[in-house]
């Protein structure tokens, strides 16, 4: 659905929301507006506008420009009508022959600092201060423009530094827009005035080029910027956009919306919507600006086949590939039995995509075997909160956070893997939020500009169980529990087993000081200013899930939680912070072994039933095999097949050499992706997929908000994801009849209560929905979930016994590692590799502590080796205090780094999720690349020297053609 290109109503002040209203006439019309609304929000509101440069509705007034002055009656003045609030009674005029000259005049002024090169300008088309020299009717300019107007900055230097957009500071005029864009929707403060009067300028830093300053480049400035000074580097190529699409980005799980705003089916730039509820009109410089690898040259487009991966590929037709690869599973199950094939889903996919690949395993392969990478992130998240809650997901909105009173993060670094999240958080903090982070390393929410956690529990790599006893603990013992909120709501026989548990000596905060390496009295004000609330709220990201006792922490989170009775009303809650753009969906349509979508186990008769009608087919009571299963089955002879769509399980999971080795022992490997992969360096079968701007369906984010994704150009490969996977059932014998994927959540609505009310029609209607939406929740879904009662009944406790890590410091591995991720790369760097982030983070690198980084001779960039009990790699050292001493840390975004190869087999107890944050290893310095490097290097070159053979070949018989 395209739609022209329009300029979404902008209301020049932010809107204010009151029990009381206030009447007033403006023009000649009678306004009714909440108390606290400007007057040129109430004018915008009554359809009329008022002349304006500074404001904007998504930043507080400052009353600048002078433009939008007005005149109101019985008042002396013209008051700026950004600032001045409405007031019961007043009656205002907006244009009179006063205002018009005095407009006239301001704009004089600007223009006569402003080069007048409109017809050249990139802005053009879309420039206020052009706009604005219309509405008042400027016609000349009495003191001449530039050097005829005496001192001037019309020939001020431009800083092209950043790789996204340009600062051309003799088009500003000065509104301070941007500077208050990186403090108010940002949070930053990279940005400030430098100067004072005519030689006022806008500085990022100390007069820093944008590349050098603290600028992220998150776009919020270029987005408030009026004129071309700050502007899209893509529309000073390619000049203004004609249409645009409302999509979804395909990053991180705060599922932003974008208007996609295009020529012809180029996209000139991801401008952040207004409406998107999950950032409301904010975006980090992944989604505003790194979109540029969707046609990035490495993209493969032809299908792919070779009989073993050490020979070239072929490049062959479409109906070739798949029916090879039909008759390649069919073969390995004929000889094997069912259930040596299996499929992994994507949580860079659709929820549509996703369904009918777990369809596909199910009904075309006739086996469970199918997982996602969820189970490598959040799947204690789904076991730990499906047993203490009833229901697999986060229980709040974004937006709840802005009515919290503390906020408790834990294992989580917002500011890097979920910005624009992040951001609503600072902003809540600057307002008087108080704040207790939960993390190894001092991240940036510890410590920046007008953000200061209160408390910073420094805890060791894996001692999360240890903490979260040693909190309940207090809360329990001190009475700090919520007794009316867990009488009427909790299951009571679970509750006092538990307070027996944590009152117990050895779960006190004394007790486990050693453990943890947070100091007792920290734990405790931390527990009482969480109990005390009135609203906390708790956020966790992947430093709680990918432990040993993942879902033991799970269960500990959602304890304290209900023992505070911080469940249930806007402002609390337990909020997983999840990774990627869709692998909530990915859980939510059933791409787990045990599961069927909508969290029901494939054991339950009912619900097999129910799609066995549906799919026309018997399905197998037995859950299949998790992924970690799937290799050790490889290993072993049995698992000889896999279907994996929009996963690099190379690069991601852990223990990359196993990896390898199972991939190596399977007789047919297929993978759908856009890019050749570190997984499709080891596949038989390469089928081209599709990006996020070639699809069409929906994604949900961490609030379980399901959201649309708009296909923005036609698939570069010929066929979206959803067509190939439909053939590829067909080939294997199971027909699949969809014309589009509307249709597929029609089934999905069909056949999963939690979906029932979704449709395209209704999302179209409110933006977006969340799930649970169905008969029994409000139309556009339930935002806040357990607000009556827990979906399990009553909201049950579990007991979380700390046991400690099998990986442990010895005198061979004296450190514990642990990973994440940063700002500028996503994941496996599959996409922001092909971008100029890059210019950001080039490589992985290892965060080693001066104290650790001395006792050994490293010093800042130095190569060091890392080894532990898995494997070995090498990586640049940067000596920071940002660590603790004993803690080391690196990213895993570059596949050369090989960062999984250190990681270890350790996993969750209850989900087999990886335990990435805890591996001991030891760190020398060195002067080479590991083995596992150079063997890496050889065997990369090989396969892109394959990948190239094949397209010279096909380019070569192209030119023959002609």
């Amino acid at each position: 659905m395209l739609m022209f290109l329009k300029q979404e109503r902008d209301h020049g002040t932010p809107a204010r929301t009151s029990d009381q209203t206030v009447q007033l006439e403006i023009d000649g019309y009678s306004v009714s507006v909440p108390k606290g609304t400007s007057l040129m929000r109430a004018a915008v509101e009554a359809g009329i506008q008022v002349p304006k440069l500074c404001a904007t509705d998504s930043l507080e007034p400052f009353g600048s420009c002078r433009l939008c002055l007005v005149e109101v009656e019985g008042r002396k003045g013209f008051p700026a009508s950004c600032t001045t609030p409405a007031e019961a009674g007043m009656v205002v005029h907006t244009q009179t022959p006063k205002l018009q000259d005095l407009r006239k005049g301001v704009m004089e002024l600007y223009i006569s600092d402003h080069p007048l090169d409109c017809l050249t300008c990139s802005a053009n088309g879309n420039c206020e201060l052009q706009d604005m020299a219309g509405v008042t009717g400027l016609r000349n300019v009495r003191y001449g423009v530039g050097a005829q107007a005496g001192d001037h900055h019309c020939d001020m230097k431009k800083d092209e530094s950043n790789p996204y957009f340009t600062y051309d500071p003799s088009k500003c005029i000065v509104c301070n827009r941007c500077v208050r864009a990186c403090e108010e929707t940002q949070g930053t403060f990279a940005l400030t005035i430098s100067g004072r009067g005519f030689e006022s300028r806008v500085s990022p830093g100390q007069d820093q080029p944008f590349m050098d300053s603290e600028c992220v480049s998150c776009g919020a400035c270029v987005e408030a910027c009026p004129t071309a000074t700050l502007q899209e580097k893509s529309i000073i190529e390619l000049g203004q956009p004609e249409h645009s699409l409302i999509t979804t980005c395909a990053y991180c799980g705060v599922g932003c919306g974008f208007k996609a705003e295009m020529k012809g089916n180029t996209v000139v730039r991801m401008v952040p919507w207004k409406d998107g509820k999950a950032n409301e009109g904010h975006s980090c410089v992944k989604g505003r600006f790194a979109w540029g690898y969707a046609t990035h040259q490495d993209r493969i487009t032809k299908p792919m086949i070779r009989a073993k991966i050490t020979d070239p590929w072929q490049e062959v037709s479409w109906d070739e590939a798949i029916n090879h690869a039909a008759s390649e599973f069919k073969r390995i199950q004929a000889k094997h039995g069912k259930d040596s094939v299996g499929g992994i889903t994507s949580s860079r996919c659709t929820n549509e995509e996703t369904y009918l690949v777990q369809k596909l395993v199910r009904a075309a392969f006739g086996t469970n075997n199918v997982d996602t990478c969820a189970r490598v992130c959040h799947s204690p998240t789904g076991y730990g909160l499906g047993l203490t809650f009833g229901t697999s997901a986060g229980t709040q909105t974004f937006k709840s956070v802005e009515h919290a009173d503390v906020l408790l993060v834990i294992g989580a670094n917002p500011t890097d893997a979920h910005p624009v999240f992040a951001s609503r958080m600072k902003r809540r903090l600057r307002q008087g939020a108080k704040l207790i982070v939960a993390d190894p390393r001092k991240i940036d929410l510890v410590r920046s500009p007008h953000v200061k956690a209160q408390h910073h529990l420094a805890l060791k790599p894996g001692t999360n169980v240890a903490l979260i006893n040693s909190l309940a603990h207090v809360v329990v013992t001190e009475g700090l529990v919520a007794k009316d909120y867990v009488a009427s709501r909790c299951d009571n026989k679970s509750f006092n087993e538990w307070c027996e548990f944590v009152s117990k000596p050895e779960n006190s905060p004394e007790a486990f000081e050693s453990v943890t390496g947070v100091p007792a009295s920290e734990v405790r004000a931390a527990a009482r200013m969480y109990a005390a609330g009135p609203n906390s709220a708790i956020y966790y990201g992947l430093g709680v899930t990918e432990h040993s006792q993942g879902s033991t922490m799970v269960m500990g989170i959602a304890n304290l939680s209900m023992a505070c009775g911080m469940v249930g009303r806007e402002g609390v809650g337990v909020n997983p912070l999840r990774g990627q753009n869709n692998v909530q969906g990915a859980c939510d349509m059933g791409s787990f072994p045990h599961e069927l979508p909508g969290y029901r186990h494939i054991s339950d008769t009912t619900t097999r039933s129910l799609f066995e009608g549906a799919w026309g087919v018997h399905l197998s009571p037995e859950p299949g095999l998790r992924i970690p299963n799937m290799f050790d089955a490889a290993m072993e002879g049995s698992f000889l097949g896999l279907y994996c769509q929009g996963e690099d399980i190379v690069q991601s999971d852990p223990d990359t050499q196993h990896v390898a080795a199972a991939l190596s022992a399977m007789e047919c490997i297929v993978v759908q992706d856009i890019f050749l992969n570190e997984t499709a360096k080891y596949a038989h079968v390469f089928l081209p997929g599709s990006s996020f701007l070639e699809k069409d369906g929906t994604f949900t984010n961490a609030e379980r908000r399901i959201s649309r994704v708009r296909q923005a150009m036609p698939p570069m490969a010929g066929l979206a994801d959803w067509e190939v996977t439909v053939k590829l059932a067909k080939a294997l014998g199971y027909e699949m009849h969809y014309a589009h994927p509307e249709e597929v959540m029609k089934e999905i609505a069909a056949l999963t209560p939690s979906f029932s009310g979704v449709s395209y029609a209704k999302i179209d209607e409110h933006t977006s929905l969340q799930w649970p939406c169905n008969a029994d929740t409000p139309e556009a879904g339930m935002d806040i979930m357990h607000i009556s009662g827990f979906v399990r009944g009553k909201g049950k406790f579990f007991p979380t016994q700390y046991v400690a890590s099998q990986e442990k410091v010895t005198r061979k591995f004296p450190l514990l590692l642990t990973t994440g991720r940063i700002l500028s790369q996503y994941n496996v760097g599959a996409q922001t590799r092909r971008t100029d982030n890059n210019l950001w983070h080039d490589e992985d690198r290892l965060d080693i502590h001066p104290h650790d980084a001395e006792e050994r001779g490293i010093k800042e960039n130095d190569w060091v080796g890392i080894e532990s009990r898995a494997g070995r790699t090498v990586l640049r050292a940067r000596v920071t205090e940002a660590m603790q001493a004993g803690v080391v840390y690196t990213t895993f975004h570059f596949p050369e780094s090989g960062a999984n190869v250190i990681t270890t087999d350790a996993s969750d107890w209850a989900t087999n999720c990886p335990e990435y944050k805890v591996t001991a290893v030891q760190i020398v310095a060195v002067s080479q690349p590991s083995e596992w490097q150079q063997n890496y290097q050889r065997f990369n070159k090989d396969q892109l020297g394959l990948l190239a053979k094949a397209q010279q070949k096909t380019e070569a018989f192209e030119v023959m053609g002609k």
